[in-house]
């Protein structure tokens, strides 16, 4: 259920109706729009509450939300959430790209790629130090030395930071190295991974689980909002289909129907939605244009000798900066602005 008020209506009196709703045994999440002030209450409540709040002075509505999933619901918080990380922000009008490998491999990898990640106009640097694989003998990743690998390598070239956090054990020190937590695939129902999460404010990226409704999505970051951390991104990343010849099937459907079910910024995976290299530079686009907040992409310097294996759904550098290079030009034609520095970057210099 959700009460609400007009913006006009004093803080003092909305203060005093959220404790109303307090002492009922509930909670009570203020969300505060351009033109109105929701709250939402979650919990389980007196059925006659709803009529007495309808009865109390500065409130305009109270509705239902019939919807399982509640704060990330746009009924619940009408106006997108738009999350600020230094000078970036995910989820206005600013395209926000990640880029970097599938995992940290060493200090000289994730300093060069991210270099070459800043190069090429990227704002985020991606990485992974704990991998979860399918098979228990590939490549697992390297754990804590990775993130401080990769920290001092998006500092060094004024980058943030986002890696993959799988154990609510590690979500702290993750936390300590990275700028944002992604949660893979495999996760998106680990909900005593979610639970944590929600106790700490790092942003966090989940990804949609790849057999996963929006439904169930919306309900994995429901866990993490309901803990207390607001500033939750959702990727798609493509789901699994009868179709084999694509790793995954990226569903760009997903991006307009969960920017109209949720508040919550978009982002879109083309390298795990299609798993071909010769695939990702046009699903990025396509992302774009059918209005995604950002993209994570993999990039690499070798992706053929990658440790992860990924490396044929990796781009190389200077395809990662053409990219780059054409969605300046496409952004503002989708309502989007990317007009971070660029260079170019010739095919095989990074090698030299």
């Amino acid at each position: 259920m959700i009460v609400v008020t007009s913006n006009k209506v004093s803080e003092e009196r909305v203060a005093e109706i959220v404790k109303y709703i307090e002492k009922h045994g509930v909670q009570a999440h203020i969300s505060q729009g351009v033109d109105r002030t929701v709250i939402g209450i979650i919990g389980k409540f007196d059925p006659t509450l709803a009529e007495h709040l309808r009865q109390m002075s500065g409130v305009e509505q109270v509705l239902k939300i019939s919807k399982s999933y509640k704060l990330a619901s746009r009924d619940f918080h009408p106006d997108n959430t738009i999350i600020k990380i230094k000078d970036v922000e995910i989820g206005g009008d600013q395209l926000v790209i990640m880029g970097g490998p599938c995992a940290v491999e060493s200090p000289e990898q994730i300093d060069e790629i991210a270099r070459l990640v800043k190069k090429a106009g990227g704002q985020v640097l991606r990485g992974g130090a704990f991998k979860p694989r399918t098979g228990p003998y590939s490549f697992q990743g390297i754990g804590v030395e990775g993130l401080a690998m990769m920290a001092e390598a998006g500092k060094k070239h004024g980058l943030l930071t986002i890696t993959e956090v799988m154990t609510p054990e590690y979500v702290d020190v993750c936390a300590e190295y990275a700028d944002i937590l992604q949660v893979g695939t495999r996760n998106m129902q680990n909900f005593d991974l979610l639970r944590k999460l929600g106790t700490i404010q790092t942003p966090v990226l989940l990804k949609r689980g790849f057999s996963a409704t929006y439904d169930e999505f919306l309900n994995a970051a429901e866990y993490i909002l309901a803990g207390g951390n607001p500033n939750v991104m959702l990727c798609e990343r493509g789901i699994r289909t009868f179709e084999t010849y694509t790793r995954n099937t990226l569903d760009l459907a997903a991006i307009p129907v969960l920017q109209g079910l949720s508040h919550l910024p978009v982002i879109s995976d083309p390298s795990h939605g299609t798993g071909r290299r010769e695939l990702v530079e046009s699903m990025c686009k396509a992302s774009v244009a059918a209005g995604a907040n950002g993209l994570i992409v993999e990039m690499h310097t070798d992706p053929d000798n990658s440790m992860t294996g990924d490396g044929v759904q990796s781009l190389f550098p200077d395809q990662f900066a053409g990219l780059l290079a054409d969605l300046e030009k496409l952004a503002p034609l989708c309502g989007k602005r990317f007009d971070t520095p660029k260079e170019v970057i010739e095919p095989g210099s990074w090698k030299k």
